[in-house]
């Protein structure tokens, strides 16, 4: 597949960007604007000049834009625009076709990345992102590395081989990993289908245990799973990762690629959160690191942080985009 098909579903989207309605609840809702693809409405927050040089800002499962309200108007102080972008099958974001499969593997989402970007007449942008956004990030940076001027992967290095299985993981890894597991059984989409607020508090919980959040915060967030794809979305994604759900034709070869775990050649710059308990890093860059993101400027480790980073975080995630950016020029 080739970058040009790779992107060919984006080909005379429609840059219908318009204040949309107030989303979320607590404290401070925001008014979401919305942009069509071919295939999605994707909802949005914009900061900052719409002349700026555009930064794109991705979440993760289970999170929204909002993860990002601490850092976009860091970044739109600099000069910059800030787009915090609600995934497929969260918040305002639909699917325009009712027959449209609501799949979310990981060419698919990075191609929403693409979709978006072409859909704003963004010729270049920054991107960052954690979680499936991280994911995102890095496949929209493999695809497009001419158009991506720099990638911040909170998390790091996260392209999956979805081709090949791989060895089992270790015991405890796999432990950490349950709701993937439960998410593989009839019985636990249900669960998630019943009562996602609880689904996934208690991920927020169990991956960011310093994490003194709000029930307002919560709130506000928690809105976005209430979008009607977001089970068949959140179930595809960890099916579909496992060999337990089949992807989508047109990204089959898009996924053969991405199998090899193929280098981010953009300038980047990698962020951990200290208290993250899907996994403990190593503060140094590791050779693997140096292999997968050859152009590696930094890593940093955030303190007080688990795996929401940005929502938990803001500041030093602004600050880190800034390094980024200035040195990515």
């Amino acid at each position: 597949m080739t970058r040009r098909d790779f992107v060919r579903g984006s080909v005379g989207a429609i840059a219908s960007a318009s204040a949309s309605r107030v989303f979320g609840q607590g404290a401070s809702p925001r008014a979401a604007r919305t942009v069509r693809t071919d295939i999605l409405e994707i909802g949005y927050f914009e900061d900052g000049d719409p002349a700026g040089f555009p930064v794109v800002l991705l979440h993760g499962f289970p999170d929204d834009a909002h993860a990002y309200d601490g850092v976009g108007p860091e970044l739109a102080r600099a000069g910059y625009r800030a787009l915090s972008v609600f995934l497929r099958g969260c918040g305002p974001t639909r699917f325009l076709d009712r027959n449209a499969p609501r799949t979310a593997e990981q060419a698919a989402i990075g191609q929403d990345v693409l979709d978006f970007a072409d859909a704003l007449k963004l010729p270049r942008f920054a991107i960052a992102g954690y979680d499936w956004g991280g994911r995102a990030a890095a496949v929209a940076s493999v695809f497009q590395p001419d158009r991506v001027r720099a990638a911040a992967l909170i998390g790091g290095y996260s392209i999956q081989n979805t081709v090949t299985r791989g060895r089992p993981s270790a015991p405890d890894a796999a432990r950490r990993l349950w709701y993937q597991w439960y998410l593989n059984t009839d019985i636990g989409r249900d669960a998630l289908t019943q009562d996602r607020r609880a689904f996934c508090r208690q991920l927020w919980r169990e991956w960011s245990p310093t994490w003194q959040f709000s029930d307002a915060m919560f709130d506000q967030t928690a809105a976005s799973f209430d979008n009607p794809d977001f089970v068949d979305c959140v179930v595809h994604s960890y099916r579909h990762r496992n060999f337990n759900a089949a992807g989508e034709a047109r990204f089959q070869d898009a996924e053969r690629r991405l199998a090899a775990r193929p280098p981010i050649t953009v300038p980047t710059l990698l962020l951990h959160g200290a208290d993250d308990t899907l996994g403990r890093v190593d503060p140094a860059i590791t050779p693997a690191e140096r292999q997968t993101m050859p152009r590696i400027i930094a890593k940093h480790i955030v303190e007080g942080a688990g795996h929401f980073v940005p929502h938990e975080k803001p500041e030093p995630v602004a600050a880190a985009l800034l390094e980024l950016l200035s040195a990515a020029r």
